[in-house]
């Protein structure tokens, strides 16, 4: 979903004569920080009123960045090249409900009123390779010609990589943060800046070799319970910890409302958000249906061309004004989107929008007739959905499904305006938010007792409408949900899965009346259907028995 970014290598030779007190091949490896004070990396935010005039205010240890404004029911504010903040003012003026963007992410917060300010967080340690107590550092090789080496923050590409004697600076790619400082004989030095701001100062050192192991067994006040009865999966914790079993994160098992199984493995834990790449259309699908209850959207047979900007229109003709909401749900919009011509949409490859791309792709199959599984059919949901909302739609999706599930600390990746979230995937939530968001779909709509979505949009989402034809098992599909089936002992178990690349699941086994929850990075080593396997060698026989 990343666009490709150049990344800047240099050569050891070319370097030697200038560097000669450090050899960068002495910085290949992982690398494992801390910042300075703990907890720079949750940063405070704060509105201070004087008179009609106000003060944005970003600070951890010290002040950031301060931003005078004139505070209105909507607030909009740039702060940098990649930074900015946009709330929204409550009726009562006690709270401000909030989202701060870096690059394309969004994450959310909220500032309540006390005294003459509004004051909250922002959680810029949610990311994996940010966390607070261990910072993620990578410095790798990439080939043996003369020697190259590039370095990487957790899974992310960074730009801009520069070294002159002993300092470096480079760019993280996601959110465009700007690291800088000093290699020293047996650690880096790194400040880690937004725009001319500085945020945090770092220290690194090598990482040791210790095998990750993070089960929980504590309370975590989130709204979820634990049961007595924990389930027990010693061969498959054996297999992941000896690397028999490569990538998995995380694995989590709910059954009958309660918690049974947690597992954190790769130095992931229970505070994590995890991407979830292409099982966030699932969520996708969620809100379309909210929108759908809230008579936003009339119904799944509403054409997709009423809702599409008046300069996009032009790209409508015979066959593409007959695409439905429906259509998009279920991978049918018939548009030629997969053809490499057209495909490489979200990679910024030309300077096309997204949506024109998109749009003025042709059609190859009659909408509703073809299954062809591609992420810019709910891209399509997404821009159709904040068409028609009077608030943006980051808003509603916290208002309408996150808040009352009790999910605050996760991230939301947006299109190319950095402006509308993409409905295409790329949400982070915490393994035990996203067994919430399949709990809810096994409660037919409702979490600890209150009705979030119909019942009708979770039966229908979850109906065989079509079968994927371009995916290897051909699975029968619902609105944004697979279907599989599982032979255990002989025995046949059917399940509901929201799935994303690199082996994300979350997996509904209605008749064991259990959700099981699967993360991994395994993205680019065949091994994505790992977790599927997991779940069908290890778990599902423990759930059953």
């Amino acid at each position: 979903m990343y666009k490709k970014v150049a990344i800047l290598i240099f050569f050891i030779a070319s370097i030697s004569s200038s560097c000669a007190q450090q050899n960068i091949k002495d910085y290949i490896g992982e690398w494992e920080g801390k910042t300075t004070n703990t907890n720079d990396l949750n940063l405070n935010i704060a509105i201070e009123l004087k008179g009609e005039d106000a003060v944005f205010k970003l600070s951890n240890s010290r002040e950031i960045l301060s931003k005078n404004f004139k505070l209105e029911k909507e607030v909009k504010l740039s702060l940098d090249e990649n930074l900015s903040f946009r709330g929204l003012l409550n009726s009562d003026k006690s709270m401000i409900t909030g989202f701060m963007r870096i690059k394309k992410d969004l994450y959310p917060t909220k500032l309540y009123k006390k005294g003459n300010r509004y004051v909250g967080k922002w959680n810029l340690s949610a990311l994996y390779y940010l966390q607070p107590n261990d910072l993620k550092l990578k410095m790798k090789e990439v080939n043996d010609d003369g020697y190259t080496v590039y370095p990487m923050l957790g899974s992310f590409w960074v730009s801009g990589f520069k070294q002159k004697d002993d300092t470096i600076s480079f760019e993280d790619y996601k959110t465009g943060l700007d690291f800088e400082g000093i290699l020293k004989p047996s650690e880096i030095i790194l400040n880690i800046k937004t725009g001319d701001n500085l945020i945090a100062s770092a220290s690194f050192k090598k990482a040791k070799k210790v095998s990750s192991y993070n089960k929980t067994t504590l309370q975590i006040n989130d709204g979820w319970d634990l049961s007595k009865n924990q389930l027990v999966l010693p061969k498959m914790e054996e297999g992941i910890h000896n690397n028999s079993l490569v990538g998995i994160e995380s694995v989590i098992v709910a059954k009958n409302d309660k918690i049974i199984y947690e597992n954190y493995f790769a130095d992931f834990n229970a505070k994590i958000p995890h991407g979830m790449r292409s099982a966030s259309k699932s969520i996708s699908s969620a809100i379309i249906g909210i929108a759908i209850d809230d008579k936003i959207i009339e119904s799944v047979d509403e054409k997709l061309y009423d809702f599409i900007p008046q300069e996009y229109q032009y790209t409508k003709d015979s066959m593409k004004s007959k695409i439905t909401i429906k259509d998009l749900l279920t991978m049918s919009s018939g548009l030629d989107v997969n053809n490499k011509a057209y495909e490489g949409y979200y990679q910024d490859e030309s300077d096309d929008s997204w949506l024109k791309t998109v749009l003025e792709a042709p059609m190859v199959h009659e909408s509703g007739t073809y299954t062809d599984y591609g992420s810019a059919n709910p891209f399509l949901l997404g821009i159709s959905l904040n068409e028609r909302l009077d608030i943006p739609l980051e808003f509603y999706m916290d208002n309408k499904l996150f808040a009352p599930l009790g999910i605050a600390n996760y991230i939301m990746n947006t299109d190319d305006t950095g402006i509308i979230p993409y409905f295409g995937g790329g949400l982070y939530l915490t393994p035990r938010d996203m067994l919430k968001f399949g709990q809810l779909y096994l409660n037919k709509g409702t979490w600890q007792g209150k009705r979030i979505i119909s019942e009708d949009w979770v039966e229908e989402s979850f109906k065989k409408h079509t079968r994927l034809q371009d995916v290897r098992d051909k699975n029968e599909y619902g609105y944004q949900w697979w279907h599989d089936t599982y032979m255990i002992n002989g025995e046949t178990i059917k399940t509901i899965e929201a799935r994303g690349a690199g082996g994300q699941r979350i997996i509904l086994i209605p008749e064991l009346e259990s959700v099981v929850v699967i993360t991994a990075g395994n993205y680019r080593n065949r091994k994505s259907n790992l977790s599927g396997e997991i779940f069908r060698d290890y778990v599902l026989p423990a759930i059953k028995n």
